[in-house]
């Protein structure tokens, strides 16, 4: 103890010294690890260097700086796409508002799918009986939807009334059902045949919806709903088209009238009526032949044929039914008018289709 309070200012400074030398051997340490660590990346870049070195193509040298060419053209993607934005004009929303609430959905969607059917009605447009809704029928008597629904309801109805009103322009015969995906726990409920399997899918470049459409039509107003989709500033990519021949529609039985027995009346035989009757006939018939030929009955002659009247073996004018008197039967006469040239039958056209929606340029 007398040793340590006679050399106390060395016994300091040693503890001193070895504290520091600790913290030395700690910063070592440290800088150490650090050093390797960017030693690592070195290598690493080294190791890029010689990859980009060794490629096809070449980065470049001297004059030819391939990496400057890639950047612009980059820049020349990037102004192609702005470009093409005009034609990706994304579809409002019903109701298009920031924040949708229960009340406002419900209100919309019961105002939409009445203009709709207003609309198919005007397009002469058949729609499925008992009140088709448009693969909304477990949220059409809903008045509150599942917890975070709203976000996506909205937007699959103003997509869906784009839909059915190029339909409705190309004025197809009858839409049979539209599909979209489940976004909803409500739309486990509904009814099976108004959703798909599909989901929504996104790449790098957008994102795709998928929806499926059946209806009934001939070739023209398949065609129509094409051009209508191929038009249309929002964009609609055809997947899939199914024709076939669509299932006949049974006839209404036939009602058979009620068949009342009538007197008929027996004309008496009358020489004088019938003597006037015959030179009517002949003096109609002289004129109409005068008027065609160009000659005059009694042998008159305008340059024409000579008229021979209405003498015995002459052909009788034609058969004028008249009321209550059932006409002779004779053989059928030739069935006149134009030949059939298309007997295009009605079709079922199964239609699946994306909806695309690119994303938020960088």
């Amino acid at each position: 103890m007398s040793w340590l309070k006679r050399n106390l200012f060395f016994a300091i400074g040693s503890l001193v010294a070895l504290l520091l030398m600790g913290l030395a051997g700690w910063f070592l340490y440290a800088k150490w690890s650090q050093n390797n660590e960017v030693l690592a990346n070195l290598n690493s870049d080294y190791e890029k260097l010689k990859g980009l070195n060794s490629a096809n193509p070449h980065p470049g040298s001297g004059a030819v700086n391939n990496i400057k060419i890639a950047q612009q053209q980059r820049e020349q993607l990037r102004d192609f796409l702005k470009k093409t934005q005009p034609f990706f004009q994304p579809i409002p929303r019903i109701p298009d508002l920031p924040k949708v609430t229960d009340r406002d959905f419900s209100a919309a969607l019961s105002q939409t799918i009445e203009q709709l059917r207003t609309e198919a009605t005007n397009a002469s447009v058949a729609l499925p009986p008992d009140g088709y809704n448009f693969s909304f029928t477990s949220q059409k008597s809903k008045i509150s939807f599942a917890p975070g629904s709203l976000n996506r309801l909205p937007t699959q109805l103003g997509e869906i009334k784009a839909i059915a009103e190029i339909l409705f322009e190309a004025k197809v015969n009858a839409l049979d059902n539209i599909r979209r995906e489940r976004v909803s726990s409500d739309d486990s409920f509904g009814l099976q045949t108004d959703y798909l399997t599909e989901k929504t899918e996104t790449n790098s470049l957008a994102v795709l919806t998928p929806y499926e459409l059946t209806f009934r039509s001939f070739s023209a107003e398949l065609a129509a709903v094409l051009v209508g989709f191929a038009g249309s500033p929002h964009s609609f990519v055809v997947k899939s088209i199914n024709v076939e021949p669509a299932p006949a529609v049974a006839a209404p039985e036939p009602t058979m009238p009620v068949m009342t027995t009538m007197p008929m009346m027996v004309p008496q035989a009358n020489p004088m009526a019938e003597e006037m009757s015959r030179a009517q006939r002949e003096q109609s018939a002289a004129a109409a032949f005068a008027s065609r030929y160009g000659t005059r009955g009694g042998g008159q002659s305008l340059g024409g044929i000579q008229y021979r009247g209405l003498g015995e073996g002459a052909q009788q004018p034609a058969y004028v039914p008249q009321p209550g008197v059932m006409a002779p039967t004779g053989s059928p006469s030739g069935k006149g008018g134009l030949p059939t040239v298309l007997d295009e039958k009605l079709l079922k056209i199964t239609l699946s289709l994306y909806i695309v929606k690119p994303l938020p340029m960088k």
